[in-house]
């Protein structure tokens, strides 16, 4: 192995195109999409050549008995020791698909050339791959026919264009209409002039104008993070206080770094400022020498963030679930074989082939968390965050978790966890530990810190946390070895450049700085009404597979309509009349209230992941507005159809208002169930626990029943009858008492309200205001989900 890695890195030129391909690697060659190196002509095999490094570290070709040969100085090889300036052909002899490899020097730590994105972001990275620049077009994307092809599933198959004007000798990226956007130095453009001090970000690629090349940087993980200076306050004055303070450290690549501390140490709030949900007041974060608050917009689908409770809709089966997400988080045109291949092999990597198919709510709680880390690898991030994932668990369930992520880690990735646990914390690289105040007390390898604070043990050191509010734990370690080595000499590296001006913007470090100076909210991932379909297809199927629900769906109008029919009898009198009109309207307000009061509150924690990654607040509530009402009216109709079926409306004779008084009271029942199920979502948006909407609920049915006008006299009541008017039972009972004239059947003060009065324009008022409290409702309601949402998507 030690003489493998003296192999010299290689640039390979394949047809004018160039790729760095490192000796760590071997690479397949062939005509299969999945190769390495994709070779697109049909004279070449499905698997034609794997070039790789031999024992003795030199670089070798083999071919893989391809049918029409791989070939050298014209000669047909099997085997063939490729040296600098070699030139191979596949397929044919003569014309065959070329290339020829060039060794690229490795750069010395003390005197190295830096590459185009060292100088425009600090971060030392060769680029993966060099291409000319275009004499008139060049066209980047996912689809074959592209004259960049990017194989990446969150590039739209024709994402971009670099225009080149010959005659100015200038550039502009053009945005092709892209589902994820195309970005110029972090902010998302349509059509921009671009230069070489611009970073074009593509999906996970970003390329780079250097010379007359265009230079390809792409993010296969391997990032760090670099933290300096983070604070966080709220509130001001004396009853002001710190949650973050002046924190700074490093996390390298492919670190699992274990962030631990007491309650209310600022573990939760870091995490929030880390992955750009809450940014700090003061400080930075640099997503491999990029700002990560500048940049959000490009940077947000390299992180993921895997949150304390379940993102994912539990009554679904695992890979269903995997499969709506992936519907949601990739281009509208990625084909299904290509979501369900990503969903197979997120399924694979997470070890859950046994457990695709069964209902998420009954797995355990270890395969559960499992299942939320598989949804964040969807769009194989670089950075993956976690919220407390071993929280609940059994001690074996716990470090079977932490195994976990240390694999994932391994695999690539930078992985930050905030734990309470500390039964695992040998299998971090580093660990973070925060004390009161959110001040760092240790950063370091994890077997270091219970030695550097004289514990034997952790409960003593929590406790010491609790207890010891004077000692000065930030600074004893500020001033400590691990300090000066874990953090200041690993965060010492030079940095190039701190800001170049682009064409289009700023690129390099910049503070976090106050809301104002955040990058405007990201674009969505797909087109609104892709989003819309796919939402409303899973919470169907969600809702579907909840039994309870649909139990208490389908009994609901069919009791409510008994108890209406019952009071009923065979015709409306003035004994039966107001209380079976009452009776309908308790029953649609119930209808209603009941389908969504929990429906967001349960959901939080999705929605608020969901739309950090590009989902649209107005497309997630139509959805809901679109089942729960479709559901409501429906049951609406067999409330009232159950509880007026047979039943003389008119005893005194003559019609409706406009219709015939059953469709009237139908539609009547029907818009008052619908705005009670928008009244519904407004609480469920409102409150903060599920568990208080069953209280609330009630609440809500008596004030629709004192005010609905049919127990007291409002008409002319100050202050009453104005309340009233935001009543949806209100107008509903008005509409129905103005159907069948409630006046002529039941005569007396009670029922001379005008609202009551058996005239077009009064029925016309009722039942329009049950629509105009219906779009009030739907307004509140998306003001109130802008509350739950990441700062950067308040848009």
């Amino acid at each position: 192995m030690a003489e493998r890695t003296a192999a010299p890195q290689l640039l390979l030129e394949i047809d004018g195109e160039a790729q760095l391909i490192s000796p760590d690697h071997s690479y397949r060659l062939g005509r299969d999409p999945d190769s390495d190196v994709v070779l697109a002509d049909p004279r070449v095999s499905w698997h034609h050549a794997v070039l790789h490094t031999a024992p003795d570290g030199h670089w070798m070709l083999d071919d893989e008995g391809s049918t029409n040969g791989t070939y050298a100085d014209g000669h047909r090889v099997r085997h063939l020791d490729v040296s600098p300036g070699t030139l191979m052909r596949f397929g044919d002899a003569v014309d065959g698909v070329w290339a020829r490899v060039a060794v690229v020097p490795e750069p010395t730590t003390v005197n190295r050339r830096p590459s185009a994105l060292t100088v425009l972001t600090g971060s030392y990275r060769q680029p993966t791959r060099i291409a000319p620049l275009p004499q008139r077009v060049l066209r980047i994307g996912r689809a074959s026919d592209n004259d960049l092809v990017v194989d990446d599933l969150v590039v739209s198959r024709h994402h971009a264009e670099l225009l080149a004007d010959p005659t100015a000798g200038s550039y502009e990226i053009v945005d092709l209409g892209s589902h994820n956007g195309t970005f110029v130095n972090g902010q998302p453009v349509g059509r921009a002039p671009v230069g070489p001090t611009d970073l074009i970000g593509v999906g996970h690629s970003l390329f780079c104008l250097v010379g007359d090349q265009l230079q390809e940087y792409v993010d296969t993980g391997a990032v760090g993070l670099d933290v300096t200076d983070l604070t966080v306050r709220v509130g001001g004055g004396r009853d002001g206080r710190t949650l973050l303070d002046g924190v700074t450290f490093p996390v390298a690549e492919k670190c699992l770094l274990a962030v631990a501390g007491p309650s209310g140490a600022g573990k939760s709030t870091l995490l929030n400022a880390l992955t750009g949900l809450r940014p700090a007041e003061e400080g930075s974060v640099r997503y491999d020498g990029r700002d990560l608050y500048r940049d959000y917009a490009e940077l947000r689908q390299r992180i993921g963030l895997v949150p304390q409770d379940d993102i994912l809709h539990t009554q679904l089966t695992v890979r269903r679930a995997l499969g709506y997400a992936a519907e949601l988080r990739f281009p509208g045109d990625t084909s299904k074989a290509e979501r369900r291949a990503r969903v197979t092999e997120v399924i694979s990597e997470l070890g859950l082939e046994q457990r695709a198919d069964q209902v998420i709510s009954s797995l355990s709680g270890g395969q559960r968390k499992r299942v939320s880390v598989a949804l964040e690898l969807l769009t194989k991030p670089s950075l993956l965050f976690l919220d407390e994932p071993t929280s609940g668990l059994d001690p074996g369930m716990d470090r079977s978790v932490m195994h976990m992520l240390r694999r994932l880690a391994d695999d690539g990735r930078t992985v930050v966890v905030v734990t309470h646990s500390v039964l695992s914390l040998d299998v971090c690289d580093r660990l973070l530990l925060l004390a009161p105040g959110g001040r760092i007390a240790f950063y370091g390898p994890p077997d270091d810190a219970l030695p550097f604070f004289g514990f034997p043990a952790w409960p003593d050191a929590f406790e010491a946390f609790e207890e010891d509010r004077t000692r000065d734990w930030a600074g004893e370690y500020r001033g400590s070895a691990a300090h000066s080595r874990y953090i200041t000499q690993a965060m010492s590296r030079p940095v190039l450049a701190t800001g170049t001006t682009g064409a289009t913007g700023t690129t390099g470090a910049t503070g976090a700085g106050a809301e104002a100076e955040l990058a405007p909210p990201p674009p969505p991932a797909q087109s609104w009404g892709a989003q819309l379909g796919t939402l409303i297809r899973r919470y169907s199927a969600a809702l579907a597979a909840d039994r309870t629900f649909l139990i208490i769906m389908i009994a609901l109008p069919f009791v409510m309509g008994a108890m209406a029919h019952a009071l009923a009898g065979s015709k409306l009198d003035q004994n039966s009349a107001l209380n079976a009109l009452l009776i309908l309207c308790v029953g649609g307000v119930l209808t209603g209230a009941a389908n969504s009061v929990r429906e967001l509150v349960k959901e939080r924690t999705i929605y608020q992941r969901e739309r950090a990654v590009g989902l649209s607040r107005s497309a997630y509530l139509c959805s809901k507005i679109v089942v729960l009402g479709t559901v409501t009216v429906v049951q609406a109709v067999v409330l009232t159809l159950v509880g007026l079926f047979g039943v003389r409306l008119r005893p005194n004779g003559g019609g409706g208002v406009l219709m015939p008084p059953l469709l009237e009271i139908t539609i009547t029942v029907a818009l008052l169930s619908f705005t009670a199920m928008m009244l519904g979502l407004v609480i469920s948006a409102l409150v903060r626990k599920e568990e208080v909407t069953m209280p609330l609920l009630v609440l809500v049915a008596i004030v629709q029943v004192v005010f609905c006008g049919a127990l007291l006299k409002l008409n002319g009541v100050p202050v009453l009858n104005q309340l009233s008017w935001l009543v949806p039972s209100r107008w509903a009972l008005g509409a129905m008492a103005g159907t069948i004239d409630l006046h002529s059947i039941v005569p007396g003060t009670l029922t001379a309200d005008p609202l009551f009065r058996h005239r077009t324009g009064t029925w016309l008022l009722d039942v329009g205001m049950l629509v105009v409290l219906s779009l009030v409702f739907a307004f509140v309601v998306s003001r109130l989900l802008r509350r739950h949402e990441p700062v950067v998507m308040r848009g």
